[in-house]
């Protein structure tokens, strides 16, 4: 083939892989200038670690988390539990936390909430919001104090848990990309084409991380996993380049065979990506939003992997091309044709059978038990803070607190809601202003007559009396003034900081010891009010002796909105916390599952109608991965494991999405070889030619999972790692084992659907040297049918599908042989 083709060029496609290939130096630099970037621009990433966050704005818990921000202050808090001390030495403990500038408190006593077996728990507060960087200040002063003892600390505040989950990420990619540069060892032809693959991926990966800002904020899951899932899940697409080269420059020099590689190559692995984008596309149908936001990083990482394989590798390729050849080695996959020949003894017997274990397993499956919060998983591996809480709750109740939220300035009702509340049998205590002691036996909310003000400060009547008409004229109650103060009430906490007040300004002057109580008694009810009251809505703390998850735990959710309804309008009530966030989880969940089962499967199928132009095939390939998927959630419901519902959500997709690809691969070679073979030669020689790309692909997706599933401590992640690596190795083994049965028995029905009609073909007559892409059927200087792609020198006289025939100039020759090779 001459120059003129390719510089020239009869085709558009060819013109722009020539461009590539000649302008590589252009596209190393912008790659360069990318990773550059892209190294520094990865720590501009901001990772969202809670999952709530993530609820639809629709949700309860989401508008009641946004409500109290606005509404109260959290202060920033921390629990300590001290081993092996006596009561003695945890309340010289306590006065020396409360020393230290900037803590408010510190609570240890010697009840068994605090001090149970030689173990004292203190529950530190302090005096800031919970989101002022001065907390991080505050928890290291703490931790350095408490390093003299055998300690457990647990708190809100810092990312510990995103730090210990990027560790044990950074130790899973490493094992993954040395398990990966021993499958390509294994399943290369050439030492020298592994580190082609890795620089390609590389480049890749390290533009994904830095390009992750633009999307503002990502989970913590898409954090976590893009990059290995990236790995396991786009790799493919360099391999399918790398082989096409090699095809290639059997015939054709380094230059060209990696232009004409590559403009065959573009359309393939477009094809190929498809059915894995179409399945991502699934998940940004969610309801919630970690869904959506895995998607479109995931969706991102695969185009950028492809713009990796089209600009860079090639450039990459040809600087290794001479290596390449140089360290050639045998190819370690065997051929299995005893798997060819299975199939074929047993297709009436296993088609049969795989339909009704999937109908099974689709009952099985739909019994799997799915749970929405942590607190009913165990990880494979348990963290510092993990194992800090564990020690805490081993040796101290831990119990269940939501939040009740509902509309301010009436301290009548919300004392009423708390008795209640504290009426029923799960609810342990409550804690709201209105039951919050104060002074004396009196609460926060009790209305104090001026005879009682007077006799709680041991001041003298007139002065509460003064007190009192102050009060009343800046509240523009005339009346009281008018009729007398004798029967006037005023909530001890109103009275108290309006006093305050008014001292704070000058017009009222007390005594240094009636100050110092008026300072202290303004403290601890600023502080408490702060927490439980905003301007326009109060909220009390409930605990419950419910556990996180439960039917019966959810039920007491919608009975505390009908005690509370008694007393406020039904849409400014809100219940937060951590039961509520799983039980909106649980109704995602129902909506998620349906929508993006259809959606994933649907986009799939159009994929595929268009891929084999029949609709036969499609409905069987998705039905054999659907059975898949079905098959790897009946494991969790046989055993009893509780799987955290977003395992589901996103495996289910990439498992469609994904591991399709393997059986597209047989089905695909499957219908080329059919056309000029028997059955059973056909199936024989389809399992050996699919095995290697399936083990290469399906080995490192399913060692990716396999290690993200056994080296994680989050259990979110946990679930999902746990199922796409079993999820992958049933989808190998049912479309290695399973599905060439189903072709086979399947074979009519593929034909009788195709929806392409087959148009005659012209013969050609030619001599000389000629290269031919595409079936051929006549006499080539003997008989051939299949697909052919190489070199022709001699006579033909052939049908040709489209026509694809190029003459050969004589001088420019590049083989003497013909070489075929079948699709």
């Amino acid at each position: 083939m001459d120059n003129n083709e390719f510089n020239g060029g009869n085709s558009l496609m060819l013109k722009i892989c020539a461009f590539i290939v000649d302008k590589r130096n252009l596209f190393f630099l912008i790659y360069a200038i990318l990773c550059i970037f892209s190294a520094i621009s990865r720590n501009w990433v901001s990772v969202e670690n809670q999952l709530a966050e993530y609820l639809p704005e629709s949700s309860e818990t989401w508008q009641g988390l946004k409500l109290m921000e606005k509404e109260f202050t959290t202060y920033g808090s921390v629990k300590v539990m001290v081993a092996n001390i006596d009561i003695d030495q945890a309340l010289l403990i306590k006065d020396d936390i409360e020393n230290i500038d900037g803590v408010f408190s510190c609570e240890v006593d010697d009840s068994e909430d605090h001090y149970n077996d030689g173990c004292a728990l203190f529950n530190i507060t302090f005096d800031y919001d919970e989101k002022e960087e001065i907390c991080l200040d505050l928890l290291e002063q703490v931790k350095k104090y408490f390093d003299r003892y055998d300690y457990y600390l647990s708190t809100t505040l810092g990312d510990t848990q995103s730090e210990l989950i990027d560790k044990e990420m950074s130790v899973i990619s490493i094992i993954v990309v040395i398990v990966v540069v021993a499958v390509l060892l294994l399943t290369s032809q050439a030492y020298a084409e592994v580190p082609v693959l890795l620089l390609t991926f590389g480049s890749a990966a390290l533009v994904q991380m830095g390009t992750n800002f633009l999307l503002g904020t990502i989970s913590f899951v898409s954090d976590s996993v893009t990059i290995v899932l990236q790995l396991a899940l786009s790799v493919d697409y360099a391999v399918i380049f790398l082989n096409r080269y090699k095809e290639e420059h059997e015939s054709l020099p380094y230059r060209e065979a990696c232009i004409m590689a590559l403009s065959k190559s573009i359309p393939e692995i477009c094809g190929s990506s498809l059915t894995t984008i179409g399945g991502l596309v699934a998940m940004l149908f969610m309801q919630f939003g970690i869904g959506r936001d895995m998607g479109i990083v995931l969706i991102k990482a695969i185009l950028l992997s492809l713009l990796s394989v089209f600009l860079l590798m090639p450039g990459i390729i040809m600087i290794f091309a001479g290596l390449m050849e140089k360290t050639q080695h045998k190819n370690f996959i065997p051929k299995i044709p005893f798997v060819g020949k299975f199939a074929y003894a047993t297709r009436y017997i296993i088609a049969p059978a795989f339909i009704v274990t999937i109908i099974v397993a689709s009952r099985i499956s739909a019994g799997t038990p799915y749970v929405y919060g942590y607190s009913q998983i165990t990880p494979p591996l348990i963290n510092e803070v993990q194992k800090a809480q564990n020690m805490q709750d081993e040796n101290f109740n831990s119990d269940n607190m939501v939040a009740l939220v509902f509309p301010s300035g009436d301290y009548d009702k919300e004392k009423k809601l708390i008795e209640d509340l504290l009426a029923q049998d799960c609810v342990t205590k409550v804690t709201g202003l209105a039951n919050t002691e104060a002074l004396n036996g009196y609460t926060l909310t009790d209305k104090l007559t001026p005879r009682q003000f007077s006799e709680l400060l041991n001041i003298d009547y007139e002065i509460a009396e003064l007190v009192y008409t102050a009060y009343a004229v800046n509240d523009e109650d005339y009346a009281k003034v008018v009729n007398g103060l004798a029967g006037y009430k005023v909530p001890l906490i109103d009275m108290f900081m309006f006093v305050y007040k008014e001292v704070d300004e000058g017009y009222v002057t007390l005594s240094d010891e009636l100050m110092d109580k008026l300072e202290n008694a303004n403290t601890m009810m600023n502080f408490a009010k702060k927490q439980l009251q905003g301007e326009e809505y109060s909220r009390i703390l409930v605990f419950l002796s419910l556990p996180q998850e439960s039917d019966e735990t959810f039920a007491f959710l919608e009975k505390m909105h009908t005690m509370a309804e008694k007393y406020y309008d039904e849409d400014k009530i809100y219940v937060v916390g951590e039961s509520v966030s799983q039980y909106d989880l649980k109704k995602c969940f129902g909506r998620d599952n349906k929508v993006t089962g259809i959606i994933s499967i649907l986009a799939v199928l159009v994929v595929l109608l268009f891929t084999f132009k029949s609709a036969g095939m499609p409905v069987l390939l998705i039905a054999v991965i659907q059975g898949c998927i079905w098959i790897n959630f009946s494991i969790p419901a046989i055993e009893h494991d509780n799987l955290f519902f977003l395992g589901y959500l996103i495996v289910s997709s990439i498992q469609m999405g994904a591991n399709i690809d393997y059986a597209i691969v047989i089905a695909g070679r499957y219908t080329e070889l059919r056309a000029g073979m028997g059955k059973k030669e056909a199936i024989i020689n389809t399992m050996n030619l699919s095995f290697p790309t399936i083990i290469t692909s399906g080995t490192m997706l399913a060692v990716a999972g396999t290690l993200i599933g056994k080296m994680t401590s989050d259990c979110a992640i946990y679930g999902i790692g746990k199922c796409l690596g079993r999820g992958t190795i049933i989808s190998i083994l049912i479309t290695m084992f399973v599905l060439p049965q189903i072709l086979l028995v399947g074979d009519k029905i593929i034909e009788l659907t195709a929806f392409v009609m087959n148009m005659p073909m012209q013969a050609e007559a030619r001599s000389g040297s000629m290269r031919i892409d595409g079936l051929i059927r006549g006499h080539v200087d003997g008989n051939l049918y299949g697909t052919f792609h190489g070199i022709v020198r001699g006579k033909i006289n052939a049908f040709i599908d489209n026509n694809d025939v190029k003459e050969l100039d004589e001088s420019n020759e590049l083989s003497n042989d013909a070489t075929t090779e079948e699709g």
